[in-house]
């Protein structure tokens, strides 16, 4: 029986979406580009869960990229470019647009477009084998999923244009060092710390999660005084829905939270 190119585990209101191509290095054949866009189109649907998890099978890569073999019509498959590229837009907007924060588990390289996905979530978390490269201009095509604007926003343009303009890998230690990471663990230590974050966010108030997400992403892409009206805007509609009763009962289990992590 042929295995699927993407599995989808639920459990306890997280789902985890592992690319299962191994064997090329969890690269992005059109099968799985569309696999993976129509998962998270699905779970942007799903009221049972609340966070979810992106990662790569084996311990190799999180995500070669395109998978150049179909894209140069090596694989006996269509040789037309452009098709060959499709779905990827879709794909990073299907992701950018979930309303449940996704957390990437990086276990190993994400190379040009499993960069750009991994540039698409909300929390990235790497293994000491993780490493990223943006090799664009190696292989002779523009990014088109965001990569270009998204990565000098994160670690400064000189630094992406460094990491762009050679092409050249960064580890998982300077890519922490760089913000790139929010932590770096080792790879046994990898969906375990990823699953404690997901734990941690489903403990929140569920809409102001959701909410909270929307309003960063918004600010973002926008400048400083844009953002702040912005917030201010969501944060009125926020105040009319929420009642004083709800807010003491969050209080106290705020408080209870804080001395439990303390002792």
């Amino acid at each position: 029986m042929t295995e699927p190119v993407l599995r989808i585990e639920k459990a306890d209101g997280v789902a985890t979406l592992t690319l299962n191509r191994p064997q090329a290095m969890n690269a992005l054949s059109r099968a799985l580009r569309n696999a993976l866009g129509d998962a998270f189109r699905a779970l942007a649907e799903d009221a049972d869960v609340g966070a979810v998890i992106v990662t790569g099978a084996g311990d190799r890569a999180f995500c070669a990229g395109l998978d150049l073999k179909e894209l140069g019509g090596e694989a006996g498959d269509d040789p037309d470019t452009r098709s060959a590229l499709g779905g990827g837009e879709e794909l990073i907007g299907a992701m950018e647009s979930l309303p449940q924060p996704l957390i990437g588990a990086v276990n190993g390289v994400a190379i040009t477009g499993g960069f750009e996905l991994a540039l698409a979530c909300d929390v990235l978390v790497g293994s000491t084998r993780a490493r990223f490269a943006d090799t664009h201009a190696r292989v002779g095509i523009l990014p088109g999923w965001g990569l270009s604007q998204k990565l000098s926003r994160l670690v400064g343009i000189l630094r992406a244009k460094e990491l762009s303009l050679t092409g050249n890998f960064l580890d998982a230690e300077q890519a922490l060092a760089w913000g790139l990471l929010n932590r770096v663990v080792e790879p046994e230590e990898l969906l375990p710390t990823c699953r404690s974050l997901a734990r941690d966010m489903l403990s929140c108030d569920p809409t102001t999660l959701r909410d909270y997400k929307r309003i960063i992403d918004a600010g973002f892409a926008t400048s400083y005084g844009e953002g702040r009206s912005l917030e201010s805007g969501l944060a009125r509609e926020n105040a009319r829905r929420v009642t004083p009763e709800a807010i003491a009962t969050r209080r106290r289990a705020v408080q209870e939270r804080g001395r439990a992590q303390s002792r």
